[in-house]
């Protein structure tokens, strides 16, 4: 590496410092100042989730979960010839046994995300299958939750034809974007005896996306007016199923209800989608529901993303051994009690001037500035090398900036996808710490700082980082 080189790096990463704070300004003046705010309101809570009552200890009582059980896998055809590879694990003993079919959440869920929790249930005494979620019509923008359901009845079918399975105590068990699955199965077929619904969102998916994008940037100190552009960057995301209302498919439910939710969970409003559950199931006649709070659980009833907490399984394997006894509880609502500070709101509908073009030209606008093209920061290092060269920090003209016309605006508009994709998956990220001092939270922040403008490195100093290869 020459001097000019080190200059040159030394420079980019000067402009990057700048432009980094001249950015985050920017987006969060348009996201302070674009109409309408999005404000959602502090949740006003129910006296019932105020103070909850302890759980009974007939639902922690130790399970023993070391019979040896046979593993098979199997391929079951979906109703339009897509095959769905399971793998069904049941314990080796005699008599009959009650049965649970694992129900995936959001994105292209594969069966070993549940081995953990299908082995640990099918040795305390309940068969259990894991099966592969559907590629085909299932994607990012389109999603049939009624074709799921089928998809679930489907393998349901693969259990009711063993012989050690007990077909009055065969049921559903879905977990976020699966609960509004479960319940679509469970109105269409009197085969699903009973219902697990784990950190159920029971709002609308553009409500409870909108609610974890607030609550988590809000955890890691984002500025407000950057939460609020962001925010209405998905609010502008055209997609039907975002709109989905599951609450008719839970008004409709007969089974027995289990429902589980999180202390930590950072994706959804677990205390407002409990509380629109036990609404639509009053409004249904369905007294049959038993919801239980778990302390310091997260989404996937786990420790900040690692471990599952140990009253999970206890609380799932009881509830499920103990049916039909255990489809009315004493207390219908009892664990750790959960504080949710916001409501889940719908993003507000802007005018033409504030809206989805807009705040995509506010996000673009990052990747159009250029330094006068790829070379001009190497340039003018090499420039300040040489003796009398550089004076006035002015960077020496490279021409027209690079990248222009057609072919430049279409990489331009992968950039804000780029970036908040980053943005928000470093956001889930960095939310699983609860405990992070100020210190430490400022490092994160302008760590996801850094990772939002990364995929500008080519704009503002590709020429300088080239210098490191060999």
């Amino acid at each position: 590496m020459t001097i000019g080189d080190r200059v040159s790096v030394q420079v980019g990463r000067g402009v990057l410092s700048v432009a980094s704070g001249l950015i985050l300004v920017v987006l969060a003046t348009v996201g302070y100042t674009l109409p309408p705010p999005f404000d959602p309101t502090p949740l006003r809570v129910d006296p019932v989730f105020q103070t909850l009552p302890p759980q009974p200890p007939s639902e922690l009582r130790y399970v023993p979960s070391n019979r040896q059980i046979t593993t098979r896998d199997v391929t079951v055809t979906a109703e339009d010839g897509t095959p769905l590879g399971a793998t069904i694990r049941a314990p080796v003993a005699p008599g009959r046994h009650p049965a649970l079919v694992f129900v995936q959440g959001a994105g292209p869920g594969v069966r070993g995300e549940f081995t953990t929790q299908a082995e640990w249930l099918a040795r305390a005494g309940i068969v259990t299958l894991v099966y592969d979620k559907r590629t085909v019509g299932y994607d990012f923008m389109k999603r049939d939750f009624g074709l799921l359901a089928r998809d679930a009845l489907r393998v349901l079918r693969e259990l009711l034809s063993r012989d050690d399975v007990d077909p009055a105590r065969v049921g559903l068990w879905g977990v976020s974007e699966g609960s509004w699955v479960v319940p679509l199965a469970a109105n269409e077929s009197g085969a699903v005896g009973f219902t697990v619904l784990v950190s159920a969102p029971n709002v609308s998916p553009m409500r409870q996306v909108t609610w974890a994008l607030g609550e988590q940037l809000h955890r890691l100190y984002a500025p407000s007016g950057v939460r609020e552009l962001l925010i209405r960057a998905i609010g502008a995301v055209d997609a039907d199923f975002l709109r989905y209302d599951g609450l008719p498919a839970l008004r409709e439910m007969r089974q027995p209800v289990l429902a589980l939710y999180g202390t930590r969970d950072p994706s959804i409003p677990f205390v407002e989608s409990s509380k629109a559950l036990t609404d639509a199931l009053a409004e249904g006649g369905n007294d049959a529901y038993t919801i239980r709070y778990l302390d310091r659980a997260d989404h996937g009833m786990r420790f900040h993303g690692g471990p599952l907490v140990p009253d999970y399984l206890r609380t799932l394997a009881n509830w499920v051994l103990g049916l039909p006894g255990t489809a009315t509880p004493s207390v219908h609502i009892a664990g750790a009690t959960p504080v949710q500070r916001l409501e889940a709101s719908d993003v507000p509908a802007a005018p033409w001037y504030a809206g989805g073009t807009v705040i995509g030209l506010t996000l673009c606008w990052p990747w159009r500035v250029r330094l006068r093209g790829r070379a001009g920061v190497a340039r003018y290092g090499r420039a300040a090398a040489r003796p009398g060269g550089g004076r006035g920090g002015r960077c020496p003209d490279s021409g027209p900036p690079s990248g222009g016309g057609s072919a430049g605006m279409a990489w331009t508009g992968v950039g804000p996808l780029v970036s908040v994709v980053a943005f928000i998956h470093a956001a889930r990220a960095c939310s699983r710490s609860t405990s992070a001092g100020v210190a430490r939270v400022a490092r994160r922040w302008g760590l996801l700082c850094l990772l939002y403008l990364s995929t500008q490195k080519s704009v503002w100093c590709r020429s300088s980082l080239r210098v490191d290869q060999p």
